[in-house]
């Protein structure tokens, strides 16, 4: 109970102008408000399972990362050593070095940015668009097309991945970042059609009396769209980059077909990581004075060095896309 209520209660048990019972009545009274809550104000138990609930759902997701980051820090003895959980007994940054140098980093770095980046870009600026005309125009078979867009994301797509590895290879298409740039320009990139659906259900709620004013005052749909639309949809813009980013960074074999299958410089962090421990037998091989194994502390550094992009963008941009999820619920007229 906290301090406050504690002394609401002294003071009623101290009031002389209140029988007994009365007391009594106030003091559950009191005892109901703090915990089962009052008007708009939640009460202890609800706070207390919320917050139960939270933290419980907190470990769940942080706990592959903390095991992740503390594995990465063990040395060998740490790892054989049964009593050593959680706190290393020391630092140990030979891991990162190792896998800094495995992973290739710098290349591989600036080939996944290339892969994640430019198509991401374009497919939300594409979207975007669509979204916006899904929304806001009537013409013919609008209804057939926008059908033909949702077929189009429940097809699997194993079914047209063969199909497009071979056109694209036609084209000499394959080996480059063309091959992730050109589907996203034309609306088809990765899960294009769930950014279409949250730019047209956002363009949606908007209220029309926006885009009527500025059409009395002279403006064209151009101008509506860059000046009116745009301007309210940038928590549209903020979730649909956040999450076209993490899906083209974490995109590994539509990546390897098209990439690993031509002669090609370019390569990804994730690519790296799938052959890890060959590049690391590579680069460490087994000598006279012992066997060079690679170890779970290698490995989870590995993984550390792959995801800290991801990290660092997600502690970069919370507030904005807690934010903007929470702004996409605007309703219009």
């Amino acid at each position: 109970m906290s301090a406050k209520n504690a002394t609401s209660v002294v003071t009623i048990l101290k009031n002389d102008t209140l029988n007994t019972k009365q007391k009594l009545r106030l003091i559950k009274l009191r005892m109901e408000h703090f915990f089962l809550g009052f008007n708009d104000r939640k009460g202890f138990l609800l706070k207390f399972v919320i917050y139960t609930l939270l933290l419980g759902i907190g470990f769940v997701y942080l706990y592959p990362i903390l095991y992740m980051f503390v594995t990465s820090m063990k040395s060998l003895n740490d790892l054989l050593d049964t009593a050593i959980n959680w706190i290393p007994s020391s630092v140990y940054m030979t891991n990162y070095k190792q896998a800094y140098e495995v992973l290739n980093v710098r290349p591989a770095l600036l080939g996944s940015l290339q892969i994640a980046l430019f198509p991401t870009i374009l497919q939300v600026m594409i979207a975007s668009l669509v979204g916006y005309g899904f929304s806001r125009f009537d013409f013919p078979l609008k209804k057939f097309w926008f059908g033909l867009m949702i077929f189009s994301f429940i097809v699997p797509p194993q079914i047209t991945m063969m199909p497009t590895y071979r056109l694209f290879s036609d084209l000499g298409l394959t080996g480059s970042i063309l091959a992730f740039i050109i589907p996203a320009g034309l609306g088809q990139g990765l899960n294009s059609t769930i950014f279409i659906l949250i730019f047209y259900q956002f363009f949606k709620q908007t209220p029309k009396s926006l885009y009527e004013a500025a059409e009395v005052d002279g403006a064209s749909q151009f101008t509506n769209f860059f000046k009116i639309a745009i301007p309210m949809a940038v928590p549209a813009f903020i979730v649909s980059f956040l999450f076209s980013f993490v899906w083209y960074w974490n995109e590994t074999y539509l990546t390897s077909l098209y990439l690993t299958s031509s002669s090609t410089d370019i390569t990804t962090i994730l690519l790296q990581l799938q052959s890890f421990s060959q590049n690391y037998e590579t680069l460490y091989p087994a000598t006279e004075a012992g066997p060079n194994k690679i170890n779970e502390g290698i490995k989870m550094a590995g993984t550390m060095v792959s995801i800290l992009p991801l990290l660092i963008t997600y502690f970069f941009l919370q507030r904005y896309f807690v934010e903007s999820v929470d702004n996409t619920g605007i309703t219009g007229e």
